[in-house]
C-alpha cells in the first residue's frame, strides 16, 4: 500500500466516523430536548426560558454555531425572510436556521475537498483550469442545494395546506351551525382534519393554543397566516376579521369563501392536468421513441445491410 492510498483511506475513515458521530449527537440532542421540555411542562414554576435554552443546547449545536456564522446573513430583512421560510416549511426549532447555514458551509467546503482528494488519489486526468472549474461548480452546488431543498419543503407543505383548507372550512361551518363558537370550531375542525392533512391540523391546533393562553383572535389568526404563507389562508383570515368587525354572518361568509377555494383548487388541478402532455414529451422522446424507431426501422436496416454489403464488396 502506497502512502497516497493510506492517506486516502485515513481521510475516508475520519469522514465516516465523523458523520456517524454527528448523527448520533443530533439524535441524542433531540431526545434530550424532548425529555427536558416534557419535564418543564409538567413541573411547577421555577425555570425561566433562558435557563431552559441553556440546558437544552446540545454539543452538536455548539459545534455548528461557529460554522453557521460564515453563511448567516447580517441584514435583518434577510434573517426575517429565512425565519418565515422555516415557519412555512413547518420547522419551528430555534436551532433549525443554525443547522441550515452550517450544512450550507459544510457542503460548499466538503464537496470540493472530497472531489480534490479523489482526483489526487485516483489518478484521474483532470488538472489545471478544468479541475478548478469543477471545484468551483461543486462549491456553488453545495451552497445552493439546501436552498432548493428548503423551497421544495415549503412548496409541498403549502400545497397540502391549500388542498385541505376548503374541507377544514366546511368542518368549521358545521361546528358553527351546531352552536359552537368560532374558537371552538377552529379547534374541533383541526382535530377532525388530522386524517386529511396533519400539517393543517397542527396549524389549527396552534391557533387553539394561542387562544387558550390569552392571545386575541385577531393575533392568533394573523399568526396562522404568517406561519403558513398560503395566500388563500391569508384571505380567509382577512374575511373572518372583517366579518367579526362588521357583524356579518360568519358561517355564511365562510361558506362563500369555501366555495371560492374549491373553485381555485379545481382550476389548479386543471392547470396541472394541461401540463402533463408537455411534461411527457421529453421522456417519450428520450426513452420510448428510440425503442419504437429501432423496432420499426431496425429490420429494414439489417435487410439493406445484408443485401448491399455483398454487392458493394463484389464491386
Amino acid at each position: 500500500m502506497t502512502l497516497t492510498e493510506a492517506l486516502f483511506l485515513a481521510a475516508l475513515f475520519a469522514a465516516v466516523v465523523g458523520g456517524i458521530w454527528g448523527i448520533g449527537n443530533l439524535l441524542e440532542g433531540r431526545s434530550r430536548m424532548r425529555e427536558r421540555m416534557r419535564m418543564f411542562a409538567n413541573s411547577v414554576e421555577g425555570h425561566t426560558q433562558a435557563q431552559l435554552d441553556a440546558n437544552v443546547v446540545s454539543p452538536l449545536q455548539r459545534m455548528a454555531a461557529p460554522v453557521a456564522k460564515l453563511a448567516t446573513p447580517t441584514e435583518d430583512e434577510e434573517i426575517t425572510k429565512f425565519r418565515a421560510r422555516f415557519l412555512n416549511a413547518g420547522m419551528r426549532n430555534r436551532a433549525a436556521p443554525m443547522y441550515f447555514f452550517a450544512i450550507k458551509v459544510m457542503l460548499a467546503i466538503g464537496l470540493p475537498l472530497l472531489t480534490w482528494l479523489f482526483v489526487q488519489f485516483s489518478g484521474a486526468g483532470i488538472a489545471g483550469q478544468g479541475l478548478m472549474t469543477m471545484l468551483l461548480a461543486l462549491a456553488g452546488l453545495g451552497y445552493y442545494v439546501p436552498n432548493l431543498v428548503l423551497s421544495k419543503m415549503v412548496n409541498g407543505r403549502q400545497l397540502e395546506l391549500f388542498e385541505a383548507f376548503p374541507d377544514a372550512i366546511d368542518l368549521m361551518i358545521v361546528c358553527i351551525e351546531a352552536g359552537l363558537s368560532l374558537d371552538m370550531a377552529i379547534q374541533r375542525a383541526g382535530q377532525e382534519i388530522a386524517l386529511r392533512s396533519p400539517a393543517l391540523s397542527e396549524e389549527m391546533g396552534l391557533v387553539g393554543v394561542e387562544l387558550r393562553i390569552g392571545a386575541t383572535r385577531e393575533r392568533a389568526l394573523r399568526n396562522l397566516a404568517t406561519r403558513t404563507g398560503v395566500e388563500e389562508i391569508s384571505l380567509f383570515v382577512a374575511m373572518l376579521l372583517q366579518a367579526d368587525r362588521f357583524g356579518t354572518s360568519v358561517a355564511e361568509s365562510m361558506r362563500v369563501h369555501a366555495e371560492d377555494l374549491r373553485v381555485r383548487r379545481q382550476y389548479r388541478a386543471e392547470e396541472e392536468a394541461t401540463k402533463i402532455p408537455t411534461k411527457l414529451l421529453f421522456p417519450l422522446l428520450l426513452t420510448i421513441f428510440p425503442v419504437v424507431m429501432l423496432v420499426l426501422v431496425g429490420p429494414a436496416v439489417i435487410a439493406l445491410a445484408r443485401n448491399l454489403v455483398p454487392i458493394m464488396s463484389g464491386r
